[in-house]
């Protein structure tokens, strides 16, 4: 795909590199009018085949997709240490990212100008998507799946602390304050984000007073929804979720 050039991923979507990532829309959107937006957020490894296929699924439903690049000023690099990576990240500048991608997807006059936007993630993605949904106001909609939850206990629970100025606030920390309503979805057998992980997540959105609901599907490990994987990929986890995901996402943002 070129830099500019637009890509037909299939019949139904195109692709086009942009200055934030990659956006997918559907096909025949210039005779169907604006639809609603996502910001869809990649994996700790960054954009790829899965994020890229979820993107494209995502436009072939009917949305306008902004599948954003948080590494795009990045350059070349390896990750050796995906935990120590995560904890490198400012979340404060990683939310800010985020809230250029829906005013981009909101002011983009082909896709979805005047629409509204949610946003989506997996891994990574679905604990930047869960932060998004408490401290941001630029979404309608959240659709997390299996984010780390906790800065303080387990994967994400480095060595040397926690940096309170790059990690303010975990999903856990800010649940309560949740604004954005919120489909979260985890598999019961996630070694990264355990049960009373997702409890405390649970309890303090009940506080919030939005409305929010919270999948488990016991069967499935981390990254189930992840094709590319066949060691984490769980097929009748993965359909019951996007089964469950889509009608939420229309109901919110259509």
């Amino acid at each position: 795909m070129s830099k500019t050039g637009t890509e037909v991923l299939n019949s139904a979507t195109q692709c086009e590199r942009v200055e934030l990532g990659r956006f997918h829309r559907p096909a025949d959107l210039d005779g169907a009018g604006a639809v609603p937006g996502l910001v869809l957020i990649h994996d700790v490894f960054g954009p790829s085949e899965h994020s890229q296929e979820l993107a494209g699924a995502l436009a072939g439903e009917g949305f306008g997709v902004l599948e954003i690049d948080l590494y795009r000023a990045l350059g070349d690099f390896t990750i050796d240490d995906p935990g120590a990576h995560i904890r490198s990240l400012s979340d404060p500048e990683v939310l800010m990212d985020l809230d250029a991608g829906a005013d981009w997807l909101a002011g983009n006059a082909t896709a979805c100008r005047g629409r509204a936007v949610g946003v989506i993630g997996v891994c990574m993605g679905g604990t930047y998507s869960l932060l998004a949904a408490c401290l941001s106001d630029r979404f309608k909609a959240a659709a997390p799946f299996y984010g780390i939850l906790s800065y303080d206990e387990g994967f994400l629970a480095g060595p040397e602390g926690r940096s309170l100025e790059k990690k303010p606030t975990s999903p856990i920390e800010a649940a309560e304050r949740l604004r954005t309503p919120t489909l979260a979805s985890f598999g019961g057998k996630d070694t990264f984000v355990p049960d009373a992980h997702v409890d405390a997540l649970y309890e303090g959105m009940s506080a919030s007073g939005t409305a929010f609901e919270v999948d488990r599907y016991p069967d499935a490990g981390h990254a189930f929804l992840n094709r590319t994987r066949s060691e984490a990929y769980h097929a009748s986890a993965s359909q019951a979720a996007w089964a469950r995901v889509l009608p939420f996402l229309h109901a919110e943002l259509d």
